[in-house]
């Protein structure tokens, strides 16, 4: 069933209002969700709002909040996200980011106190729409092994990155630093697919291949040690530089009901217009981007980002994929809710 952008956008304002959520965050999560999919990251999406939901009913992601800035340096920022969504404190962030480096070059933002994020490609492709370069990073529930290690003792750590381009698109980098997602366990079990050998072990270090059974397992970092690499950097700058809780300290998402999660975020805006003109910038990113896809036998290279942009152009003209098992979900909801929902 694919739903008109406004309509779907008007449902999840009517569904989060009635879940208990104050506008100004209602307005960040129902961007947010809207955005993930159209862009076909749905396991970002409205699928997302029952957990988010009843962690506000629980008291977990608090509703109000008041988060406080506090301007650190010219180019620095921190922001106590006062426990509210993760969605909400990280728009600030990298709104707060552009207006930075609008001012310097470049603005960098810290964020505590807060709460799961969501999509890292959503706030990237905010400093891209203002034609910067984009940088956001959240710890998250430890999940992930150490390299070598049989333990979870790392969250699946996200770190996305966008640049511009001249069309308004953008090359759009967003990735979980383990060999895969937490949302990808559940849609494996969604879709009874088998998770390849690599993915996650047990108590023994032995591989995983039902998905049932990665949830009480561990996941591995993507790469071996590069991957694990790439988690501590998500850690330190997520975590330890802002203040947020470092790795065992963050909360589950599903299984923390009774506590926020205590996670934090990193967000970078640099403005591209302080290095060269914008044009000449998008004429380098092109020419890359032949480099990269036009060689002989590279018929099927795509940038990453490619199939985000084809999806939402999709989503546009024809509306808003929604899954049959989440349409049941969301009916599910609105139903418990006293919300009447008419898609059409």
């Amino acid at each position: 069933m694919r739903i008109d952008q406004q309509r779907y956008r008007q449902v999840l304002e009517s569904l989060l209002a009635a879940g208990g959520v104050d506008l100004a965050q209602a307005e960040s999560v129902a961007d947010n969700l809207t955005w993930c999919d159209m862009a076909g990251r749905r396991n970002h999406g409205i699928e997302r709002l029952p957990i988010l939901l009843k962690r506000v009913r629980a008291g977990a992601i608090k509703c109000p909040c008041d988060p406080q800035i506090s301007r650190l340096a010219s180019a620095i920022a921190r922001i106590d996200a006062d426990s509210g969504f993760g969605h909400h404190a990280a728009k600030l962030g990298m709104d707060l980011a552009c207006e930075l480096a609008a001012e310097t070059g470049i603005g960098a933002v810290g964020v505590h106190n807060s709460n799961f994020f969501g999509a890292g490609a959503y706030y990237v492709q905010l400093a891209a729409d203002r034609g910067m370069i984009g940088l956001a990073t959240s710890n998250s529930f430890i999940k992930v092994a150490a390299h070598g290690g049989l333990k979870p003792v790392l969250g699946t750590n996200p770190l996305a990155f966008s640049a511009p381009r001249a069309d308004g698109r953008s090359i759009i980098i967003d990735m979980s630093t383990a060999a895969m997602a937490g949302s990808s366990v559940r849609e494996a079990i969604a879709k009874g697919k088998m998770l390849e050998p690599g993915l996650a072990i047990d108590a023994s270090g032995a591989p995983i291949l039902d998905p049932m059974l990665a949830t009480a397992g561990t996941l591995l970092s993507a790469a071996g040690a590069k991957g694990f690499g790439l988690a501590i950097l998500v850690e330190l700058l997520s975590a330890v530089l802002t203040g947020a809780g470092v790795a065992g300290e963050v909360a589950s998402m599903y299984a923390d009901l009774d506590r926020p999660g205590n996670n934090g975020h990193f967000l970078l805006a640099i403005d591209i217009a302080r290095w060269m003109p914008p044009e000449y910038f998008h004429r380098r990113v092109e020419a890359l981007a032949v480099a990269l896809t036009t060689p002989p036998g590279s018929q099927d290279v795509r940038l990453p980002g490619d199939a985000r942009w084809e999806e939402i152009s999709r989503s546009r003209r024809e509306g808003i994929l929604i899954e049959d098992h989440v349409l049941a979900q969301i009916e599910l909801l609105a139903g418990n809710l006293g919300v009447t929902l008419d898609w059409r």
